[in-house]
């Protein structure tokens, strides 16, 4: 039979077990939100009434910065702000922060040094690694505004994961 004390603690560790897992949900789907508001933009603001800042990034580059780069700063500023006013109760403001700020660092990752060679790019034969390349290889096919496809970071259509990994080196 439970005791008092024992149903306290079993909602004490419930509490606890939420307390990691709500922050991990909120991370992740924050960058679930993210890859999805990232689509979105690129799509119809960035390819659209921003093309004068994105076109930067369609431009071959003529030092290590582009215009475009205001893009990264604006969200850094957003996911800065939230972690600071989520600080005190680490709150969902905070983890959503987080999330956006680990976005940030997967877009740095594999956009800018992966596939633009920001630094040394590194070598692989993995399949979603090079697919996602080739996706973004055809976006920029186009300097222009319009025609343009493939406006994801992380995910692209499968039919960039079905070509030979030799055809991507």
């Amino acid at each position: 039979m439970l005791t008092t004390d024992n149903r306290q603690q079993i909602t004490d560790n419930r509490q606890q077990i939420m307390q990691i897992i709500l922050p991990i949900v909120i991370i992740l789907g924050t960058l679930a939100g993210m890859e999805s508001f990232s689509w979105f933009i690129h799509k119809f603001l960035f390819h659209g009434p921003l093309w004068f800042i994105h076109k930067s990034h369609h431009q071959q580059r003529s030092g290590w910065f582009e215009f475009n780069d205001i893009f990264s700063v604006l969200f850094a500023i957003i996911s800065v702000y939230l972690m600071w006013m989520g600080r005190i109760d680490m709150d969902s403001k905070f983890w959503v922060g987080i999330g956006i700020t680990v976005y940030g660092i997967i877009y740095f990752i594999f956009h800018d040094w992966f596939i633009h060679n920001r630094f040394k790019s590194f070598k692989t034969d993995n399949s979603y690694l090079l697919g996602i390349r080739r996706a973004h290889k055809i976006h920029h096919k186009s300097t222009e505004k319009n025609p343009a496809e493939e406006f994801g970071l992380l995910l692209a259509s499968k039919k960039y994961f079905k070509q030979s990994t030799r055809s991507s080196h």
